[in-house]
């Protein structure tokens, strides 16, 4: 998965051999400069230019140009080379424009030899700036990574130069725009502008022949005053409709006359004007979609996105101030002069308040940042629908049984460290393509100030909570639960799923009623699976349930025996394709004694907490994330006054 790099943040490389692609949109120079480990560039023979455009392991483009592929073979650099920055500038006295705030962002991508992007980085923020440091590929650990920089300067390329400690700055740069400008003079002009089809004439030449000698047009066949023939399969003797000839010049329609161009999506919701150097105001359903519902969804994942990036930014430049300040500390004991004496504590009072600095911007960034999606987050809560929705939110008071199947369903909120007063809701795609696993065990911290018997509580309270939902976010009759409860221990927090009558069956207690629920659901997906795969799904027992089952086991695995625990594995691994999902309440340790036999279970399911725990990490950036389980507000009877309101639809239903 690529890399959204943001100012700051850096990401390994995989691979010596690489590309980094540049998408200027304007034409512009491209370079590269070696730094020792002191980040000083020894001399001209360092810097990689249209003029020399190559180096050992590395080469760039001869001349400027709105698109470049620059070549690496990190491995060929020299040992003493430790950085390499990338470098863009706008040539001069070529016309063009001189500063990069007057073009689009520059967009810069680290690739692979096959194409795949490995990390990207689109360069915002410059006003003034002429040349810009867009990536820093740099030596960590016997390994390489990339940094996004985008350091601009508004000197051009010879104040860029000469910030890395280059001898004769002014004199290099002058001579690469030189060279420059001699490749663009040399370079073939492009061709003009090609017209819209509709700004061109249709021009056929005519035939030789065709015009008389006095220049007249002959008449055709089937001009007016010529005689017209009908078809001879006309019955009725009337002549064939003809189309008018279009006119010359005119454009031609090649729209398909019996197909019906589909509606475009409603526009989205925008906010008003804001005032002068403020933020626009956020509106609920700004993203893009089909549908309120579906723009809700894509916004509260731009949300998720949003967080992800100014966290990873904010995390990056720590580390960058952290970094930098210890090699300066390196730099200043590596002298023992200066290692006594007021030298040397004059050198790291500065280091540290250069330390303190980054780190207050950096923290700046991300309190704007924060103060802007917390905005977002107070409009868009009170929007969503109940399926996105928290159960404190009023939306759940005015409640009814809908007719079809929402997009996604909330699992529970999601923060990170950084942002304790942000939460984002956590959305799983519907149907569900895989099971959930409430973990009754001690996991985290906060997992010790609980009692054992306690978690094991809340593991099911929040079971019930999610079926609930389940069931209240499906129309009535398309969604089945049920219960396995081997020692009745779930009986409280059971309570609201049994008195509302939303359960076909009572809880399965005992293991024979265990071996019956996992029979029958077995023997469902089994049936199903066949008439699928045998292109026979109208072939099924006139008595199946065709509707979602959702099978919520606790304390497993008590009450199961070996041919159990198969069955078991066999609903997880195959239930969900054909409509049949799963629900564990249990502590791992529980089942200690089956060995590996059950790891394939585990990993197949939805790892959930029954409190504030950090176990869920994503993908794309890396933050261990902290989930939140969803809560019914204490005292509330919302969650009682929703599975009335399906137990009543579902008797209607029959």
């Amino acid at each position: 998965m690529t890399a959204e790099l943001v100012r700051g943040q850096n990401h390994p490389l995989p691979q010596a051999r690489l590309e980094i692609r540049v998408s200027a949109g304007e034409p512009v120079l491209a370079g590269a400069t070696l730094s020792d480990a002191q980040g000083k560039v020894r001399g001209t023979e360092w810097v990689a230019h249209p003029g020399a455009p190559t180096l050992p392991g590395l080469e760039v483009s001869k001349q400027a140009a709105a698109d470049h592929r620059l070549a690496f073979d990190l491995d060929a650099l020299p040992e003493s080379v430790h950085r390499v920055d990338v470098l863009l500038a706008l040539p001069t006295g070529t016309g063009g424009p001189v500063r990069f705030g007057a073009v689009a962002a520059p967009f810069v991508a680290v690739t692979g030899l096959d194409g795949s992007e490995v990390a990207s980085y689109t360069i915002t923020g410059l006003d003034s700036e002429s040349a810009v440091i867009a990536l820093e590929l740099y030596r960590r650990q016997d390994s390489w990574k990339v940094r996004a920089v985008g350091q601009g300067y508004a000197g051009g390329l010879a104040a860029l130069l000469a910030d890395q400690g280059l001898a004769g700055a002014a004199q290099l740069a002058s001579g690469i725009n030189d060279a420059v400008v001699q490749g663009l003079a040399r370079s073939v002009a492009p061709p003009p502008p090609r017209l819209p089809e509709g700004d061109r004439a249709l021009q056929t030449p005519a035939p030789a022949g065709s015009q008389g000698a006095s220049g007249t047009v002959p008449p055709q066949q089937g001009a007016p005053g010529a005689p017209q023939h009908g078809s001879p399969y006309d019955v009725t003797g009337a002549a064939s409709p003809v189309a008018p000839p279009a006119a010359q010049g005119a454009s031609i329609n090649y729209t398909h006359p019996g197909r019906a161009a589909g509606a475009p999506p409603p526009p989205a919701p925008t906010a008003p004007p804001a005032d002068p150097g403020q933020p626009a105001q956020p509106v609920a359903g700004a993203a893009t979609g089909w549908s309120m519902e579906e723009r809700l969804y894509n916004q509260v994942w731009g949300m998720f996105e949003d967080l992800a990036r100014t966290v990873a930014a904010y995390r990056s430049a720590v580390d960058f101030a952290d970094s930098r300040m210890e090699q300066e500390l390196d730099k200043v004991l590596s002298d023992p002069r200066s290692r006594i004496g007021g030298q040397g504590h004059v050198a790291r009072e500065a280091a540290q308040t250069k330390h303190t600095e980054l780190v207050s911007q950096a923290r700046a960034a991300l309190d704007r940042d924060l103060t802007q999606l917390i905005a977002e987050s107070d409009v868009v809560e009170p929007a969503l629908p109940a399926a996105f929705a928290r159960w404190d939110n009023p939306v759940w008071h005015g409640y009814r049984v809908p007719m079809e199947i929402p997009m996604a369903l909330r699992l529970g909120d999601l923060h990170l460290p950084e942002s304790e007063n942000l939460r984002i809701p956590m959305l799983i795609r519907l149907p569900l393509e895989r099971g959930l696993w409430i973990d009754s065990g001690r996991s985290g911290q906060l997992d010790e100030l609980v009692d054992q018997d306690e978690l094991r509580r809340l593991a099911m309270d929040v079971a019930v909570a999610h079926a609930a939902r389940l069931l209240a976010v499906y129309p009535a009759g398309e969604f089945v639960v049920h219960v396995i409860d081997p020692a009745g221990s779930a009986a409280r927090s059971l309570t609201p799923l049994v008195r509302s009558g939303v359960l076909p069956a009572p809880p399965a207690v005992g293991p024979a009623s265990v071996a019956d629920v996992l029979t029958r659901l077995t023997e469902r997906v089994d049936l199903v699976q066949m008439a699928v795969r045998g292109g026979a799904a109208d072939a099924l027992p006139p008595g199946l349930d065709t509707a979602e089952q959702l099978l919520i086991v606790n304390d497993f695995p008590h009450g199961f025996d070996d041919r159990a625990v198969t069955r078991l594995r066999y609903l997880a691994d195959e239930g969900p394709s054909v409509g049949v999902h799963l629900m564990m309440v249990a502590d791992r340790e529980d089942a200690a004694a089956y060995g590996p036999l059950l790891d394939p279970l585990w990993r197949s399911l939805l790892r959930l907490s029954p409190v504030p725990d950090d176990h869920l990490a994503d993908p794309w950036v890396g933050h261990a994330w902290t989930y939140e389980p969803p809560r019914v507000p204490r005292g509330s009877q919302v969650l009682d006054q929703v599975l009335d309101q399906v137990a009543e639809a579902r008797r209607r239903d029959r």
